[in-house]
């Protein structure tokens, strides 16, 4: 059909890939993404948490919907936490896309769940994936079996079928939600993955092996010899705050993102290493809005071997590199052990913003004292993020859970803040008089003038003479200064230190 998009807004299709384990949905949620979102293996059972992506298929707009492989259980195993979690989607979704394994043929499995989506009330188109060659061609034809309408042919892997997909996606949702979905355009909601990426299990988990100071930055940004002006304001529409949960597995995260949202959105249990891919989900908080962004545990190095682990954890990091806010969540009984440091360290490396945060806090018996350890012990081994807020909650029973977003969206404001040129400098005044910089081989540095050159983290620009000669005990001492003076605690803070150009030099 030829649909020409019309001038409302419009309203993505939110589209529910389905069907038992192992046949290709996330390949297929990959591929409508155009991007490598959620992790793909040959062994089944690999996602078990609803993932959500925007997604385009030749003009349409789509929310996609990845799944956990259906399992025919209703007991209290992470199968059966898994198979609500996909009930929970066809509950929600437009469209209902049943994948089964063309190749294999259908299966008991397969007509259980068709059971299943006849019972949803929701459109549902039937597809066989894997089709690419003649192999797949009888169990093709065996989908007609399960009561639907004619199956089409996919190959997710090489992109085959795509145009079929088209077609019977604008039958089946109506003339009025198709022309919607070729109308909409995705709204910003901020960083988000890379489209150029190498997959996750290329991110080097070597990195958490590699503390380094947060000062430990490349050359910087080229600047001008002259004062800069202050920029004016300008106004921006209000951009989701991205806030990523990391920490080390069953630390309470997913319970944590549960607890906030007020609903099972995210599979939980007594299970250590339930979640495997970052889960995205868009929110409010007092008319703000938050991206949150669960994440796989961290372990250690030596710790990871399984191939499908080191992909999570790969994911996990590249969530962190891409994040605004990280809460980094911490057993309160075990909190600050060594990867909770480096993860930490790595966040401030990045410059992300961080929280700490200390959950099960229900199970301490004498808060006030484990308080005011654990502050000291956050100020002793991560200088780098000192002033960082640490909040302390029960995730499981909700108890201070109020007390997280306000410690987060203040760190987010001081990661965005902007400092003025003239208060700068009347800062940096005063701060050179009370202690000036060291002589350097008998001669003195001479600090001229402070600028802000970007936020997000905030940096800093100070030109100086013989400002290469600078110590870097000096430099860390303006960076303590700006975080006082400036009340910018919890958020990394870079300083460069450049050279006015001699006027004199080359010349006779």
């Amino acid at each position: 059909m030829t649909a020409q998009p019309s001038s409302r807004s419009g309203k993505p299709i939110r589209l529910a890939i389905l069907g038992r384990p192992n046949v290709g949905k996330s390949t297929l949620f990959n591929r409508l993404a155009g991007k490598r979102l959620a992790i793909v293996d040959d062994q089944p059972g690999v996602t078990r948490d609803r993932k959500e992506a925007d997604g385009r298929l030749a003009g349409i707009s789509l929310t996609l919907v990845d799944t956990a492989g259906f399992e025919d259980v209703t007991d209290a195993s992470l199968e059966a936490r898994m198979r609500q979690q996909t009930e929970a989607a066809i509950a929600d979704c437009d469209v209902a896309l049943f994948l089964f394994d063309a190749r294999a043929g259908l299966v008991p499995m397969d007509e259980r769940f068709a059971e299943l989506l006849r019972g949803a009330d929701k459109p549902v188109i039937l597809a066989g994936n894997k089709c690419e060659g003649n192999a797949a061609d009888a169990g093709l034809i065996e989908g007609w079996s399960l009561g639907f309408d004619e199956p089409i042919g996919l190959s997710a892997e090489h992109g085959e079928g795509m145009a079929e997909l088209y077609q019977r996606i604008s039958e089946v949702v109506g003339e009025e939600a198709f022309q919607d979905a070729l109308a909409y355009e995705p709204n910003d909601r901020g960083p988000r993955f890379d489209p150029d990426e190498d997959d996750p299990a290329d991110f080097d988990i070597d990195a958490l092996e590699a503390p380094g100071p947060a000062d430990a930055l490349d050359d910087g940004p080229e600047l001008p010899d002259e004062q800069p002006e202050d920029e004016p304001e300008t106004s921006e529409p209000v951009r989701p705050a991205k806030l990523i949960v990391v920490g080390r597995p069953n630390a309470g995260k997913s319970t944590l993102i549960n607890s906030l949202l007020e609903s099972d959105r995210l599979l939980t249990g007594p299970e250590a290493g339930i979640t495997r891919d970052s889960i995205a989900v868009d929110w409010e908080w007092e008319g703000r809005p938050i991206r949150l962004v669960d994440t796989a545990g961290m372990r250690r190095k030596a710790k990871v071997q399984e191939k499908l682990e080191r992909f999570s954890v790969g994911e996990s990091i590249r969530a962190l590199k891409y994040a605004d806010i990280i809460a980094l969540v911490m057993d309160a009984t075990e909190a600050f052990e060594r990867q909770d440091l480096q993860i930490a360290d790595l966040a401030v490396r990045e410059g992300r913003g961080i929280v700490f945060v200390l959950t099960k806090w229900d199970l301490i018996a004498d808060q006030n004292e484990a308080a005011k350890e654990l502050r000291e012990k956050a100020e002793r081994l991560l200088p780098n993020a000192k002033g960082a807020p640490l909040v302390f909650l029960s995730g499981l029973t909700g108890k201070r859970i109020d007390r997280l977003m306000p410690a987060v969206l203040k760190v987010y404001d001081d990661w965005n803040a902007k400092v003025k040129t003239s208060d700068l400098n009347n800062w940096l005044r005063a701060v050179v008089e009370r202690h000036p910089p060291p002589s350097v081989h008998g001669r003195p540095i001479k600090p001229k003038y402070m600028s802000q050159v970007k936020s997000r983290p905030p940096t800093f620009v100070l030109m100086a003479n013989r400002g290469d000669a600078m110590p870097e005990q000096y430099k860390r001492y303006l960076i303590n200064g700006l975080r006082e003076a400036f009340d910018l605690p919890g958020v990394p803070i870079r300083l460069f230190v450049r050279q006015g150009r001699n006027p004199y030099a080359g010349k006779k």
